[in-house]
C-alpha cells in the first residue's frame, strides 16, 4: 500500500490496523534538541481517546505512547523517532458478520476493487483508529512549533445545524465539554440533538475549525505547493472529511472584490492586514495573519438503522451495524485536524529555510563562527 507517508522534510510514516497489535509511526526530520517526552504526546492522544464519554465509541483504550527511538535524555537526537501505541481492546469477532457484506458509506467495496482483499475488522487502515498515529506525529510537530511561539487551536464549530455563537466564544470552555465546543450553550443544544438522532439509530455530521497563530509571512509556494493546498491535502486525507475551506471559503463566491480584498496597513513598522477574509494565506503563501480554516465531517457511516446493500457476489442484502461506534466524529476529530495542520506548518517552515540565499548565507556564516 502506497500513501502512508506525509511531508517533505518533517515526514511521518504511519502503520497498523484498527484491530491489529497496535498503531505506530516513524517521524523523520524533527530538529535535534527539541524537548520531548511521552507525556507531550499522550496529552494529545487523550483528546481523541475512545470511551471518554457517552458520545464516543464504547471501545476502551489507554492510548499511551511508547517512544522507541530518536529521543535521548529528554531531547530529540535528529534521528528517526519511532512511536508505538498498543491496541488493548480489540474485538475483531464483532465484525465477522460483515466479512462478505459491503457496508454503506464505508470503504469495503473500494478496498475489494483495489486490492481484491480487505481487512473487515473495523475497516483496517480505513478505520478512524488510524488517526491515532497522525495525532502522535502531529504532537511532535506541535512541540517544535511551541518552541517557536506558534500555537494551534482547533474546536468543533458546529454539529448538525447548531453552531458556536461568536459572541459566546470561550477557549477555556472547549475542554470542559465532550464535544470540544467553545460555547457552553451551543454544546448543550448539540448534545441534546445527538441524543435525539442516536435514539433513532442515526448519526450526525459536523464542522471543525482551526486557528493557527504566530505563523510568519512567507510560508508556502505559489504553484503546486501552496500552503492552502498542502493544508487541504493533509486535512482531506482524514477519514470522513467532505469539505475544506480557508478564510471566508465558499462564502467568498457570493461576495465582491471590494469586500473580499483585505486592506494593508503599517502597524508599528510591521505590515499587516486590517481584516482577514483570506484566512491568513494569499497567493498560496502565508501573510502573517492568523490562519483560519474549516473541515466538514460527514455523519458517521456505522448506524443502527437497517440499510440496503449487497454482498461480495452482488446479491441483495440488508444490514444493521452492531458494535461500538461514535454517534458523531467531529469532536474526536478536533485534535486530528489540529495535529495534521501542525505537521504541515512545521514541514513548510523547514522547507522555507532554503528559499532565500541571504538567509542561507547568514545561517552558515553564524554556524561557521
Amino acid at each position: 500500500m502506497a500513501g502512508s507517508a506525509f511531508g517533505t522534510i518533517f515526514r511521518i510514516t504511519t502503520w497498523g490496523e484498527s484491530h491489529g497489535i497496535g498503531i505506530g509511526l516513524v517521524v523523520e526530520g524533527c530538529p535535534a534538541g527539541t524537548p520531548l517526552c511521552e507525556e507531550d504526546i499522550n496529552r494529545y492522544l487523550a483528546r481523541r481517546r475512545p470511551g471518554g464519554s457517552p458520545y464516543h465509541t464504547e471501545r476502551r483504550e489507554e492510548d499511551l505512547v511508547e517512544i522507541l527511538s530518536g529521543v535521548f535524555e529528554g531531547k530529540t537526537t535528529g534521528t528517526p523517532i519511532s512511536l508505538f501505541v498498543k491496541n488493548k481492546d480489540q474485538r475483531p469477532g464483532d465484525y465477522d458478520a460483515l466479512k462478505q457484506i459491503y457496508r454503506p458509506g464505508h470503504a469495503d467495496f473500494c478496498y475489494d476493487a483495489k486490492y481484491g482483499f480487505r481487512d473487515h475488522r473495523g475497516g483496517g487502515r480505513a478505520s478512524g483508529r488510524e488517526t491515532l498515529a497522525r495525532v502522535a506525529g502531529g504532537a511532535v510537530a506541535a512541540r517544535v512549533l511551541e518552541e517557536m511561539g506558534i500555537r494551534l487551536f482547533a474546536y468543533t464549530r458546529s454539529i448538525g445545524d447548531i453552531s458556536v455563537d461568536p459572541g459566546c466564544f470561550s477557549p477555556e470552555e472547549r475542554d470542559l465539554n465532550p464535544l470540544f465546543m467553545p460555547d457552553k450553550e451551543a454544546a448543550a443544544m448539540a448534545l441534546s440533538l445527538i441524543d435525539e438522532y442516536r435514539s433513532r439509530g442515526d448519526s450526525l455530521g459536523g464542522v471543525v475549525e482551526c486557528l493557527i497563530r504566530g505563523v510568519p509571512a512567507g510560508l508556502g509556494d505559489p504553484v503546486f505547493d501552496k500552503l492552502s493546498a498542502l493544508l487541504g491535502r493533509g486535512i482531506l486525507s482524514i477519514g470522513g472529511v467532505r469539505g475544506f475551506e480557508i478564510g471566508d471559503g465558499f462564502d467568498a463566491a457570493l461576495s465582491t472584490g471590494s469586500v473580499q480584498n483585505d486592506p494593508f496597513e503599517n502597524r508599528g513598522g510591521i505590515i499587516r492586514k486590517k481584516t482577514n477574509r483570506s484566512g491568513g494565506i494569499l497567493g498560496g503563501i502565508s501573510d502573517g495573519s492568523d490562519i483560519v480554516f474549516r473541515a466538514a465531517f460527514k455523519p458517521v457511516s456505522s448506524i443502527a438503522l437497517e440499510q440496503e446493500t449487497v454482498d461480495r457476489e452482488g446479491k441483495p442484502a440488508k444490514i444493521r451495524i452492531e458494535g461500538r461506534h461514535d454517534p458523531v466524529i467531529a469532536p474526536r476529530a478536533v485534535v486530528v485536524v489540529e495535529t495534521m495542520a501542525a505537521c504541515v506548518i512545521l514541514d513548510r517552515l523547514l522547507v522555507n529555510m532554503s528559499s532565500r540565499l541571504d538567509r542561507v548565507k547568514d545561517f552558515y556564516r553564524r554556524w561557521k563562527n
